[in-house]
């Protein structure tokens, strides 16, 4: 009689443990930035606010430094539910919705303030560019994650005019942002973040595109005398969650979600911008820090009004859609 009474008991608690494993949900978040890195911490603050709103229920575990999977590979990872959540930079969903390239179409938007607006949630542009991705690659977007503006980098004389760029040798980051070397006479040249302070220093190439937070982190005043405050193109990561995993969770989850993802989209990219107008003073202590006149940055526009129509041409129905989104919004 003991002996049944003790497995009885054993079973139930056995029983009770697996109800509890599956009460509480775990999503697995892929990262390939550090997590110290401002874009992590942003997952964690989220992991923080799900789990005090589910009362437990409901936690993140992070794998940063691209532990699982590097940053090209995120969209098909969450896509297809090797990982449950991610963070990668947006243009790495272009092969599937080319669309989402046009917050790098040079001088699209005006300012920072017209970014916050195109950008922030229910926006026409996130409908169209969020509604897209998840039909395309069963990746559904919960935030975005704001990551700064693109500045260009030079040696030697600094860059002020689109004149500047001619037969000069570009980094660039994305197809578009080659588009835009093209406009300019340039020749571009893809290359990651991480090969940026090599090139520039050993010269193979002459000018650079990146975002301000780069310059600090990465160190390249080091290697580069100049920097111009183009800010003309955003540079946009999302945080993404497989859409099956999303559909698993009860309607009280999902809204926890979402009311958490709007929470830390817009603590971010306070934070984020507050932090780049910090990082131009502190680089005017290690190079020469350019702005661009308003007769200057009209030069600008116009040398790079092209992209615009190649970037439309090239994405059809969605892309002129996406322009006209963020050009409602001026």
């Amino acid at each position: 009689m003991n002996k049944i009474i003790s497995s009885s008991i054993l079973t139930l608690s056995l029983a009770g443990l697996s109800l509890s494993a599956v009460a509480d949900t775990t999503i697995r978040v892929t990262s390939q930035l550090p997590d110290t890195h401002p874009v992590s911490q942003n997952w964690i603050e989220f992991g923080k606010i799900i789990e005090q709103k589910s009362n437990g229920e409901l936690n993140i575990q992070l794998f940063p430094s691209a532990q699982l999977f590097k940053d090209k590979e995120v969209p098909e990872a969450v896509g297809s539910g090797a990982i449950d959540a991610g963070t990668t930079f947006i243009g790495r969903f272009a092969g599937s919705v080319p669309a989402v390239d046009v917050i790098a179409v040079p001088f699209i938007f005006n300012d920072e303030d017209n970014i916050r607006a195109a950008v922030a949630p229910g926006s026409d542009l996130r409908k169209a560019i969020d509604t897209k991705i998840l039909e395309e690659t069963g990746a559904r977007v919960l935030w975005w994650q704001a990551y700064g503006r693109n500045v260009y980098l030079s040696n030697g004389d600094p860059i002020t005019e689109p004149t500047d760029i001619t037969n000069k040798k570009v980094r660039t980051y994305g197809k578009v942002h080659g588009w835009t070397a093209e406009a300019l006479q340039g020749a571009p040249t893809l290359l990651s973040g991480s090969k940026q302070f090599l090139a520039y220093q050993q010269g193979a190439v002459d000018v650079g595109m990146t975002g301000v937070s780069a310059v600090k982190s990465r160190k390249l005043y080091e290697v580069m005398d100049n920097m111009t405050l183009t800010f003309d193109s955003a540079i946009e990561f999302v945080a993404v969650i497989n859409n099956d995993v999303y559909e698993s969770l009860s309607a009280e989850e999902q809204a926890i979600m979402q009311d958490a993802a709007k929470t830390v989209e817009q603590q971010l990219r306070d934070q984020i911008y507050a932090a780049e107008a910090q990082t131009v003073e502190e680089m005017k202590q290690h190079m020469n820090v350019i702005e661009l006149t308003p007769e200057q940055r009209n030069a600008w526009q116009k040398a790079t009004q092209t992209v615009v129509d190649r970037f439309i041409e090239e994405t059809g129905e969605t892309g002129a859609e996406a322009v006209s989104a963020i050009r409602s919004v001026q």
